[in-house]
């Protein structure tokens, strides 16, 4: 249900002395009763004031301008609005290990698939795997290791052996591997020899997509190649630590682009060591978001981007618009009503989620029911 700001008859006769005395009539009927509920010093107003911690607050009596809107009952979003960069997960640096001179190197932005070459080191390829064990010595037949699980594992992934050729959890280095390991040899270019020799493979979590190169080509191959992440989209976002509880992984989130289109997407992750930024500042923990169409989010890196994250949602509340709320002098809050006469009544509500970025507040108590009138600041 949306919430009803046309004018009624009772704001059209706000300013006549019948209303006058209506309002003087419904303040003594009503402040009497709600009694020691409501405390209010002599002369003073009920003041609106802002939830969320805000400075500014403004005055609201029956002498000033209002309007009305209706209670509406509706899902109702908790979110906190943050600012992010949206880019690529992971940041790998390759080094080269093999002897010789560098004769071919990707350009920058190129992705390289496992199975795929890297670079060239004397005209001989440099294969990308998959693994997380960087490569460290010569593989051969008889070998074992870890290293020789996800070596393996490669060769049944790529489709050089099949599982019954193969075993891909095996840590060891069998006749079966060197013959998938020639398929994969003669598939790049390289020397059929069997055998992985140190250099000739390079071994990161993912896809490579390359940001930088570092080697010059004729150069002598060693040190650093070149620098890539994975082609996973992420938005990583710096996060106040004072916010932290505030969020978890799963929060659904919704990503605003520098075009200005909105994408959704999921915390991934949520740092629990907080850092202090190099310019100074507060402390900050890293936020990673995950978009939920990766397509949809482009292909710009290091972008700046809002992410509002939902942190709680309430199905059905009751939703009036947060300058609605009227502050007692002891404590709390609470609304004014306009029942169907006309007759002003103040009602102590109990507020729950509020939607900073629409401005409305879940408000309960048991004289707050959907479809009443409301009294808010009039524009």
């Amino acid at each position: 249900m949306s919430l009803d700001t046309s004018p009624t008859v009772a704001q059209r006769d706000e300013s006549s002395p019948r209303a006058s005395r209506r309002r003087r009539r419904w303040r003594r009927r009503d402040v009497a009763a709600l009694g020691a509920a409501v405390v209010l010093a002599v002369g003073a107003v009920l003041a609106v004031t802002d939830p969320f911690g805000g400075s500014g607050s403004s005055s609201v009596d029956n002498a000033s301008a209002t309007s009305l809107v209706r209670v509406a009952q509706r899902d109702l979003s908790s979110q906190t609005s943050v600012n992010g960069t949206l880019g690529y997960a992971g940041s790998y640096s390759v080094a080269n290990q093999a002897q010789g001179t560098i004769t071919w190197l990707p350009a920058v932005g190129q992705v390289i698939t496992p199975g795929g070459v890297l670079y060239q080191v004397g005209g001989k390829p440099v294969v990308l795997l998959d693994g997380s064990i960087p490569a460290y010595r010569t593989l051969a037949e008889g070998a074992t290791g870890a290293d020789v699980t996800q070596l393996n594992a490669n060769l049944v992934e790529l489709g050089y052996a099949t599982t019954s050729q193969l075993d891909p959890t095996s840590d060891v280095f069998s006749a079966a591997t060197t013959s998938a390991l020639k398929r994969l040899q003669a598939f790049v270019g390289a020397d059929q020899t069997g055998t992985l020799t140190l250099g000739s493979a390079v071994f990161l979590p993912s896809a490579a997509r390359v940001t930088a190169v570092s080697a010059t080509l004729g150069a002598p191959a060693g040190g650093q190649i070149l620098t890539a992440t994975s082609t996973t989209r992420v938005v990583t976002v710096q996060l106040s630590a004072t916010q932290q509880a505030q969020i978890a992984v799963g929060d659904q989130v919704t990503i605003t682009l520098p075009n200005n289109q909105t994408t959704p997407g999921v915390v991934f992750s949520v740092g629990t060591v907080a850092a202090t930024p190099s310019g100074g500042g507060s402390p900050t923990v890293t936020v990673i978001v995950v978009p939920t169409n990766p397509a949809a989010s482009g292909t710009l890196d290091q972008a700046p981007v809002e992410v509002a994250i939902t942190t709680a949602t309430a199905k059905n509340a009751l939703v009036v618009p947060v300058n609605a709320l009227l502050a007692l002098s002891g404590g709390g809050y609470a609304i004014e009503t306009v029942d169907a006469h006309g007759a002003h009544h103040l009602v102590p509500v109990t507020t729950g989620l509020f939607d900073d970025a629409d401005g409305l507040v879940q408000v309960s108590g048991p004289g707050v029911a959907a479809g009443a009138r409301v009294v808010v600041p009039g524009s």
